[in-house]
């Protein structure tokens, strides 16, 4: 989280600092999760086990912590589970309005009852290419996503003790992003590497019906990528959380019902499908036209529809999932840039960047003198 004028003026940059987040992005998965469910409230047993990917600063690992192991709860849900305290105080009260024992409602106070509901047997792996500063409860591992070396180091953390048969877990969950160069074609397919080594390493970890969250750009043809989640997900739905600017291109796709699909032995799911196509290809009567397949060096297997497409034929069909909006509709609008309130004092950030990628830039500005060298004489 910056320092920049915007920033200070952004409603979630104020409040993630406010309620002791390291990140404004803790409300994206907040949001996210009381649309989708994902920490499974109705059966706590279903979500004790979870890996976050790109995890650093570590807000989403922060919402882990303190919802799973510590039995917090945060948005919506805290405050129906606050009205609903209300509303058996008020019963109360008007059950026994004789008893002086039994304050007026006006001077109940509700904010500091809540009982805190930590689940048992809770492990919570983060993973991130840069260090992250510990948290409670969770083991860090530094390491890249897009290397096939994390798979075995993620393996042996989820299990020390047997890390060749480790038990699967329940979610997944990525925030990662590249480093944005302004070409937006070039950011797309970035981050759609990106994303599709998270989804390989979520396929190896899951167990059947687990859940996957990711970061994605909507982009041209991003619902091929659509296609591919479908292959191996009953359900697949596209978010975009209050808390995320409508004027960026991200959104995150939520994943429901994992299938336990085996992944090939190049990691992809690709060849799953066009076998699964292939297949029924065989089992119709009449023979479509084949598609012209070019494999090359790196190992993609490349598809062309020009042949259907001269015999006059409809184009592939391509799915579209739901686009939901998540978060309430009335509250702060990350776009906008509210007026500081009276005597509004900054707050530093909860958790300063450890090792910034811009660090050398900042101790050599600094040792200059500032942004524009040293201005004075020094006597």
């Amino acid at each position: 989280m910056g320092k920049s004028s915007k920033d200070k003026r952004d409603a979630y940059y104020r409040l993630a600092k406010e309620q002791n987040w390291r990140a404004r992005s803790a409300f994206k998965l907040i949001q996210i999760d009381e649309q989708f469910d994902l920490f499974s409230y109705q059966d706590p047993s279903q979500c004790t086990r979870v890996v976050d990917l790109c995890a650093a600063p570590g807000s989403w690992s922060q919402v882990l912590s303190r919802v799973l192991i510590k039995g917090e709860s945060f948005g919506r849900r805290a405050w129906v589970d606050k009205m609903k305290r209300h509303e058996e105080l008020k019963r109360r009260q008007d059950k026994d309005s004789s008893d002086l024992d039994v304050p007026e409602i006006s001077t109940l106070d509700i904010s500091d009852d809540t009982e805190l509901q930590p689940r048992p047997n809770v492990h919570i792996v983060a993973i991130d290419l840069q260090p992250m500063a510990p948290l409670a409860g969770i083991t860090t591992l530094k390491a890249d996503i897009t290397h096939p070396t994390t798979a075995p180091l993620l393996l042996k953390a989820l299990n020390p003790d047997n890390p060749s048969s480790p038990e699967p877990v329940d979610l997944v969950i990525s925030d990662g992003a590249p480093d944005v160069t302004g070409l937006h074609d070039l950011d797309i397919y970035i981050q759609a590497q990106l994303l599709f080594a998270a989804l390989s390493l979520a396929m190896k970890v899951l167990r059947p019906g687990g859940k996957f969250v990711a970061k994605i750009f909507r982009g041209r043809d991003v619902d091929l990528i659509y296609a591919q989640l479908k292959c191996v997900f009953e359900k697949v739905t596209v978010a975009k959380p209050r808390s995320s600017r409508a004027s960026s291109l991200e959104a995150f796709v939520v994943c429901e019902g994992y299938t336990g699909i085996p992944l090939e032995e190049d990691n992809t799911i690709i060849s799953h499908s066009l076998k699964q196509d292939a297949k029924v290809s065989e089992e119709d009567e009449e023979p479509q036209q084949p598609k012209s397949q070019v494999l090359r060096e790196d190992g993609v297997l490349e598809i062309s529809f020009q042949d259907s497409l001269q015999h006059n034929q409809p184009p592939p069909q391509r799915w579209i999932p739901p686009f939901l909006a998540c978060g309430d509709l009335s509250a702060w609008d990350s776009d906008a840039t509210y007026k500081l309130p009276p005597g509004h004092v900054s707050l530093d950030p909860v958790q300063p960047p450890t090792a910034p990628p811009y660090k050398a830039a900042l101790e050599r500005r600094r040792a200059e003198g500032g942004a524009y060298g040293k201005t004075g004489s020094k006597k």
